[in-house]
């Protein structure tokens, strides 16, 4: 973290989205204009869009408010919350701090140098683009009470975004939030215990809010921003307080009721609801129409054998074209 300290410096002056001098930033933080220049090389890598015009210095090309811890836990009650700039992946972090931390803990950044989705993959994450948190939680149940959960954390997470009036995003089983067909946000739990004992759930949710669309090509799907969806946005620490508020509600519901609570809110949430959908097993492809889910948190496809309930692993759903 300490080797981060005079960018983070340099960003905190240009989130205001004005022209500052390379020698006014170097005065301000004790550097060298040339160390300016170098540092500024490092954010652009971070994503974040620098411009520099001859006579008048550097300039994002907006300005957008930081995540600030104090602000956030002004908003919502939060057992513990680390606010943390520059992080590898905010769920390894957690993953790091299991049995450390309280129920509800929360890791919020502003940038991940690995962030991860589903499966391994890549979770694109440039700085103060997006919003990426991950939350312990412990279920006392124990792992099989955990069956369905992201499908739970999804519709927490769509339901607070449609109160803070982005009225149209949708949920996508078992782990997506859409918005016009497209991706809006991802979900990534990460579990650990053994069979007879308490369950320990990193859950992690990557959100677009402005990221530029110069980066399709990197997530290799048709994608969105909560900007399209909500206007006006609602300020980057209301909405992650409001976040924290809306899961830390809906899991404590979820140990109460478990996944058959929670059916006939995926049914006014989902997606693809009585849509042309098709799963992806491997080589396998299933083609039906998507009926939503059962108790379990299985998806519900009607195909020409019946209505046949599939359960997470490696299935991917898509819209049938």
């Amino acid at each position: 973290m300490k080797e981060h300290v005079t960018k983070l410096a340099l960003i905190r002056i240009l989130a205001d989205g004005q022209f500052h001098s390379g020698e006014a930033l170097g005065q301000q933080i004790g550097i060298s204009r040339a160390a300016v220049s170098k540092h500024m090389k490092v954010i652009q890598e971070w994503g974040l869009e620098v411009h520099r015009v001859q006579g008048k210095g550097y300039r994002l090309a907006a300005g957008f408010d930081l995540l600030d811890e104090a602000q956030i836990l002004d908003q919502t009650d939060c057992s513990s919350l680390s606010v943390i700039p520059v992080i590898d992946s905010t769920n390894q972090y957690m993953l790091d701090r299991i049995g450390q931390m309280p129920k509800g803990a929360v890791c919020l950044a502003e940038y991940q140098q690995a962030g991860r989705g589903r499966r391994g993959r890549q979770w694109l994450s440039p700085f103060g683009s997006n919003l990426y948190l991950s939350m312990y939680w412990r279920l006392d149940a124990g792992v099989a009470a955990a069956m369905g959960l992201s499908l739970v954390v999804g519709l927490a997470i769509a339901k607070t975004l449609r109160q803070i009036g982005a009225a149209e995003v949708k949920v996508k089983w078992p782990n997506d939030l859409y918005f016009q067909d497209k991706k809006l946000a991802g979900i990534l739990v990460e579990m650990s215990g053994k069979a007879g004992d308490a369950a320990h759930l990193v859950i992690g949710m990557g959100l677009n809010l402005t990221m530029a669309m110069t980066d399709t090509e990197v997530v290799g799907q048709p994608w969105s921003n909560l900007a399209e969806a909500c206007d006006p946005m609602p300020e980057r620490n209301q909405l992650a307080a409001a976040l924290i508020a809306g899961m830390t509600e809906t899991l404590q519901r979820y140990e109460e009721v478990g996944m058959a609570g929670f059916v006939d809110d995926w049914d006014q949430f989902d997606n693809f609801l009585n849509r042309p959908v098709k799963l992806l097993m491997g080589e396998k492809v299933v083609r039906g129409i998507a009926r939503g889910i059962n108790p379990q948190g299985a998806l519900l496809l009607d195909t020409e054998q019946g209505i046949v309930p599939y359960l997470g692993g490696e299935i991917s759903l898509r819209k049938d074209d």
